[in-house]
């Protein structure tokens, strides 16, 4: 079984997802109140999802040209400092197309954030990245969790929730902060890679680990059958596709096509995400409309779904160490399921919660495990590869929850989340497949997974 060696510079990371996800799982409450403020209909307010959706799209086209020509340390930090601008100004303008704008503008930084932190880690750990990406977004969840909570507490206390989500800011600027203080540094652009047949240049000084490293790609596992070479990758992945030192910075993924398993991957991410943005802008109306909770406390409800997550990613992070990728999506589908079911039968206020909990427990390792799988099948396309996730991002934020809002402009928001259980199907279907394609036809799953000295 491989280890996972947290340094520094994953820590920083890790950190760097967190700020993301403040924002995004406390705006998900917010949807709501700006609803009741502008005096819109649950599609209209739903269009702000929209507004991520363009967003992802536009972060997703520039992250790969940005990594390469910048690094994907200075990518990420750009992201931040965008989503701090973007933050300050959704606190300052009111008008509806002046919100979904800076949204807008707050998501195309988030996932030059989320590709640049997806990639390092990848990068960074090899074997050991399913469970790095599935920590860094426990990290993520366990920010999200104070997000709403602040929300609720500030507009209970009558101050609204700009306040609260100016919070934002200064948590990014203490993370910059600290990484000048403890000098730590993400990866810089990496150097061409050596010719055919030459030897690999090095990295350069400060840039992390190449996936291709002592440490084993993680592209180079068995993610279906559990096969894998000595001494590098972790249970489930094999070698669907290779790297070399700098390939993914100077350019060599240029043109190389990806695998239909990165593909199917993709769709999947897409649907998974549209479970978890319906329920991060929608629940705390059904809190109120079905659970008869007050709109403060069904706001700072949400972080329900969070914390099950973030108990669902420390504790996943160890099960991706130990099993293969797709039966531990397939079972953690089952739980978002019976979650689900508890949430949305629940009459009152602490049944749904309990609900929630058990929802976020499943939704966990949905889009960590998703992504290790599409980083790892990609190979040395790795940055682009990350960039065509956000748009996987984009399809679930901008088309779901506008479906879902104007399903509940007519028949209420409780029955109009009946479209999850489909999308929590569609996803198991696509799972399986993509097990299959994972799988090379006629290859045997050994009965013992491989062990590695990370």
């Amino acid at each position: 079984m491989p280890r996972l060696t947290r340094d520094r510079l994953t820590w920083l990371t890790y950190a760097q997802l967190g700020l993301w996800g403040f924002f995004l799982y406390g705006f998900g409450p917010v949807v709501p109140l700006l609803r009741d403020e502008q005096g819109t209909s649950a599609a209209v307010a739903g269009l702000h999802s929209t507004g991520i959706a363009v967003g992802a799209l536009a972060g997703g086209a520039l992250f790969a040209p940005l990594a390469r020509r910048l690094g994907r340390g200075r990518a990420i930090w750009i992201g931040l400092a965008g989503v701090a601008a973007g933050v300050a100004a959704l606190g300052v303008v009111r008008a509806l197309p002046a919100t979904i704008t800076a949204v807008a503008v707050i998501a195309t930084f988030g996932m030059l954030v989320i590709s640049g932190v997806s990639v390092v880690l990848t990068d960074r750990h090899g074997a050991g990245a399913p469970a790095a990406l599935t920590e860094a977004n426990a990290v993520c969840a366990g920010a999200g969790i104070l997000a709403p909570l602040v929300i609720g507490a500030s507009v209970d206390a009558g101050w609204g929730w700009r306040p609260a989500m100016a919070v934002e800011v200064c948590l990014i600027a203490l993370v910059a902060l600290a990484a000048v203080t403890f000098r730590v540094r993400l990866p810089r652009p990496a150097p061409a890679a050596a010719a055919p047949g030459g030897p690999p240049t090095a990295p350069a000084p400060g840039s992390a680990t190449p996936a291709s490293s002592a440490r084993g790609p993680l592209a180079s596992g068995s993610l279906a059958s559990g096969s894998s070479p000595p001494g590098s990758s972790a249970p489930g992945f094999s070698a669907l596709a290779s790297s070399a030192p700098g390939d993914v910075a100077s350019g060599a993924d240029a043109g190389r096509r990806l695998p239909a398993a990165y593909w199917i991957a993709w769709v999947l991410m897409a649907v998974t995400g549209s479970i978890e943005v319906c329920l991060s802008l929608w629940t705390a109306d059904v809190l109120r409309s079905h659970a008869g909770m007050a709109a403060g406390g069904a706001s700072a409800a949400v972080a329900a779904i969070v914390c099950g997550m973030f108990v669902g990613r420390v504790v996943g992070g160890r099960f991706a160490l130990r099993y293969r990728p797709v039966p531990l999506l397939l079972a953690a589908l089952g739980v978002s399921l019976a979650g689900f079911a508890l949430f949305w039968i629940a009459p009152v206020g602490w049944l749904a919660v309990t609900g929630l909990v058990v929802l976020g427990l499943g939704n966990a390792l949905h889009y960590p495990l998703a992504i290790s799988i599409a980083l790892a099948v990609a190979g040395p396309a790795a940055d682009r590869a990350a960039g065509y996730a956000s748009y996987s991002m984009g399809v679930g934020f901008g088309i779901a929850p506008v479906a879902l809002g104007w399903v509940a402009d007519g028949v209420g928001p409780h029955l109009a989340f009946l479209l999850l259980p489909a999308f929590i199907a569609a996803a198991a279907l696509l799972a399986a497949r993509l097990g299959r394609a994972l799988c090379p036809a006629g290859e045997p799953a050994p009965t013992t997974p491989a062990t590695t000295n990370a």
